[in-house]
């Protein structure tokens, strides 16, 4: 029982780092164009990340049976600690430094090295976990086109609309957009702890099915609708102000991609980044806006970061069930 107090405190700590290293992603744009402020914006996601969590099991199914089977797997709750541990290291690390990493990447990583290093390469699902990688490269191209093609048509049906008078409607529709961000943010994010919850509930024999407890989503929804309360406007900064200059239209159609494809892939199941899905709705904005108005190189420093979280989050996770396995 000690053991599964233990995942469950890592599991919250996680959740809690995953609150203000990713959701505030869902109102950096809002932020941004000052229809809401930072103090209110940052508890407006809070309360929807919330909300959002509660909604579905999908997503928490998928991470606790797609990636490794927790009911025949060896060392299944050390596999849980160690990547929990990695997990927490490298969003601290990139929070730290204010760079938009996945969670989503962090978590699946560390899951999968955890797992090769703790009980063999044939345990990983490679099925289940090729449907994860791929809604995890797709989904980013796709908030870029959306987002890309959103902005376009904004652009021709309000070409002729008074500037001041679209400004200020638009933050009054962005605000709406940015709450539906952060709705599906809660609940593709936040289900991800609890499937991680649900694999050691399962590994150590307290629970037979995949389904997730209502303690779980409860404990699971309140910590990463705090974590977004309290330490959110690092990577709100670097999203939404160094990417490019954003007026109310954009944020919109920046927030309302977002929400399209997270509550798409939610309802698939698909566990996605939401750093991904925002930091691509913006740049597939900004470039329908002004292609050469994007810093693009703030968005290869974004991507870079993308690229290397899952294979450093494995081998972190690799080398503490190392660790773990000399010394537990």
């Amino acid at each position: 029982m000690t053991i599964i107090i233990i995942i469950l405190i890592l599991a919250l700590i996680f959740e809690f780092i995953n609150g203000f290293h990713d959701t505030a992603n869902a109102i950096a744009m809002s932020v941004s164009t000052k229809a809401l402020s930072p103090r209110f914006a940052v508890f407006y996601a809070g309360a929807l990340n919330f909300v959002g969590a509660l909604t579905s099991q999908a997503v928490a199914k998928s991470i606790g049976g797609k990636i490794a089977d927790p009911f025949q797997i060896d060392n299944g709750l050390l596999i849980v600690i160690a990547a929990l541990i990695a997990a927490i290291f490298w969003n601290l690390l990139t929070w730290y430094y204010g760079i938009p990493s996945s969670s989503s990447h962090t978590l699946i990583g560390s899951v999968a090295g955890a797992v090769i290093f703790g009980s063999g390469l044939d345990s990983i699902n490679w099925e289940g976990f090729t449907d994860i990688i791929k809604a995890l490269i797709i989904s980013p191209f796709l908030a870029f086109g959306v987002g890309f093609v959103l902005m376009k048509l904004l652009a021709i049906i309000f070409k002729n609309v008074n500037p001041y008078r679209a400004t200020r409607g638009f933050r009054g529709f962005q605000i709406v957009a940015s709450g539906l961000a952060a709705f599906s943010h809660g609940g593709n994010d936040g289900q991800k702890t609890m499937g991680i919850i649900v694999f050691a509930l399962v590994a150590g024999g307290f629970q037979s099915t995949l389904d997730v407890p209502l303690w779980v989503q409860v404990i699971c929804a309140g910590t990463i609708g705090l974590g977004t309360m309290i330490g959110g406007m690092r990577i709100i900064k670097t999203v939404a102000k160094k990417i490019f200059k954003v007026k109310p239209i954009n944020g919109f159609a920046a927030d309302l991609t977002s929400f399209a494809v997270l509550q798409g892939a939610t309802m698939f199941g698909l566990p996605v980044s939401t750093t991904h899905v925002s930091s691509s709705a913006i740049l597939g904005v900004g470039s329908s806006k002004r292609f050469r108005g994007v810093n693009w190189g703030v968005a290869i420093r974004i991507v870079t970061t993308w690229v290397i979280t899952l294979p450093l989050s494995a081998l972190i996770a690799g080398i503490v069930m190392i660790i773990l396995k000399i010394f537990v």
